[in-house]
C-alpha cells in the first residue's frame, strides 16, 4: 500500500514538485537565515577570539564589550600584575582613528596596539609577513578583510598611510576574524599605538592577563576584581558580553526572527495548499480503497508515507542550498568564516516536521470522511 502511496503522489508531478519546491524553499530561507544570524552575533566576539592567548581580560569597571570601553589609568597593570596567581599581564589598547591614504582617500580605522615584547595581542595566523615587522619604525598590519576594502586592486605591503598626522607603513596582512562592523584593523606596538591615537590622560583599555597552572580562570577573576576593583572576565564570558550586546542593542535578532517565521508560515501556506488539491484530486481513488476493505488506519498510513517522502527530500535539497550559498558566498569578505553551526539543520528538521504535521492531518481529515460510496458517484 505504502508503493501505490508513493506512485500517486509521483504519478502528479505538477503537484509533487510543488510540495518539494515548498519545503525545499522553507527548508532553505529557514536554515540559510539562521546560519547568518549566529554568525553575525559571533561577530561581536570576534575582539576576543582574535586573542586567543589572554585567559582573561581587565578592564574599567564600566566596559562591556572590547569595542565599548573606557580607559583606565596606567597603573592598572601594576596592580594586575601583583594580584596571586597571575602568570602575566600586558597592557592591551583599542581605540579609532582617521587614516588618510596616499590617494587622498578618508578611511575609520580600529587601532590595536599589542605588546612591545610578546606581541600578545595580535591574531595568531598571517597571511603575508610576519609579527617581526612591527620592530621596525611606523609599522602596522592590516587584517585581511581591511585590506580588501582600503586597497581592493593591490597589495598594501609598503603602503604609506597617514594616522592622525602620524606615518604608518603597512609591513603584514593578519588572518582576522573580522568585527560585526568589518571595520579595517591596524596592529601596531603598544608604544606605538600610543602615538597614534589621540592623547587623553588615561590610554589603557584593557589588561590581558595569562593564568598560573595552580588556578582557574574564574578563581582568577575572583581574585582581580576582590584586589583591583576592576572588572575582569574570562575568554569566554567576556566574548559572551560582545554576543549579548549585539542582542540587547541592535534589531537584528527581531529581523532575522521575522524573516525565519515567514519561512515557516510560506511552507505552512505552499505545502497546506498543494497537499490538499492533490488530496482532492486524489478523494476517488481513497474512496476506492475504502470500498475494497482498505482501512482508515492504513490509510492515515499512506498519506504519512506520501508527506514524509515530500519532507524529506524538500528538506535534503533546503540544507545541500544552504551549503551552497555559504560556499559560493565564502570568498566574499562579509561572509569570511561563516559556517553552518549543527544545531541549524536540526532545527530547520524540527520545523519542516512540524509544517508535514500540520499540512497532513489536515489533508488527512478529508480522506478519513470520504466515504467509500464516492466512487460511484
Amino acid at each position: 500500500m505504502i508503493w501505490i502511496a508513493i506512485r500517486m503522489l509521483t504519478g502528479d508531478r505538477q503537484k509533487f514538485y510543488g510540495l518539494l519546491f515548498g519545503i525545499a524553499f522553507s527548508t532553505l530561507l529557514i536554515t540559510q537565515q539562521l546560519t547568518i544570524f549566529v554568525n553575525l552575533l559571533e561577530r561581536g566576539a570576534s575582539g576576543v577570539y582574535n586573542v586567543s592567548s589572554a585567559d582573561v581580560w581587565v578592564m574599567d569597571p564600566v566596559s562591556r564589550t572590547t569595542d565599548v570601553a573606557y580607559a583606565m589609568p596606567s597603573t592598572a597593570l601594576d596592580k594586575v600584575r601583583g594580584v596571586s596567581g597571575v602568570e602575566w599581564a600586558v597592557p592591551h589598547i583599542r581605540a579609532t582613528a582617521a587614516v588618510r591614504t596616499k590617494d587622498g582617500d578618508l578611511e575609520g580605522v580600529a587601532i590595536i596596539g599589542v605588546d612591545d615584547a610578546t606581541l600578545i595581542g595580535l591574531p595568531k595566523r598571517m597571511i603575508e609577513g610576519s609579527p617581526d615587522v612591527l620592530s621596525q619604525p611606523d609599522s602596522v598590519i592590516i587584517d585581511d578583510v581591511g585590506m580588501t576594502r582600503m586597497f581592493p586592486d593591490q597589495s598594501p605591503i609598503g603602503e604609506r598611510l597617514e594616522l592622525n598626522d602620524q606615518r604608518a607603513v603597512v609591513r603584514g596582512i593578519a588572518d582576522a576574524i573580522p568585527s560585526f562592523t568589518s571595520t579595517v584593523v591596524l596592529y601596531t606596538k603598544y608604544s606605538q599605538a600610543l602615538n597614534y591615537v589621540p592623547g587623553t590622560r588615561n590610554r589603557l583599555s584593557f589588561v590581558l592577563v595569562g593564568k598560573a597552572d595552580d588556578v582557574s580562570a574564574q578563581q582568577l577573576v575572583d581574585r582581580i576584581e576582590a584586589q583591583t576593583g576592576l572588572r575582569a572576565r574570562t575568554r569566554e564570558q567576556f566574548a559572551g558580553d560582545g554576543v549579548d550586546f549585539i542582542i540587547e542593542n541592535t534589531g537584528i535578532p527581531l529581523n532575522f526572527g521575522i524573516t525565519v517565521m515567514l519561512g515557516f508560515i510560506v511552507g505552512v501556506a505552499i505545502v497546506g495548499l498543494t497537499f490538499s488539491l492533490f488530496i482532492r484530486d486524489n478523494i476517488k481513488q481513497f474512496g476506492a480503497l475504502k470500498a475494497i476493505g482498505v482501512s482508515n488506519g492504513r490509510i492515515a498510513r499512506m498519506v504519512a508515507a506520501q508527506a514524509g517522502m515530500v519532507g524529506m527530500v524538500g528538506y535534503g535539497l533546503g540544507v545541500l542550498g544552504t551549503v551552497g550559498f555559504i560556499h559560493a558566498f565564502s570568498g566574499d569578505p562579509t561572509f569570511k568564516g561563516f559556517y553552518i553551526p549543527w544545531q541549524i539543520p536540526l532545527i530547520s528538521l524540527v520545523a519542516i516536521v512540524l509544517i508535514i504535521a500540520l499540512t497532513g492531518w489536515l489533508s488527512l481529515r478529508t480522506v478519513l470522511k470520504t466515504e467509500p460510496a464516492a466512487v460511484f458517484r
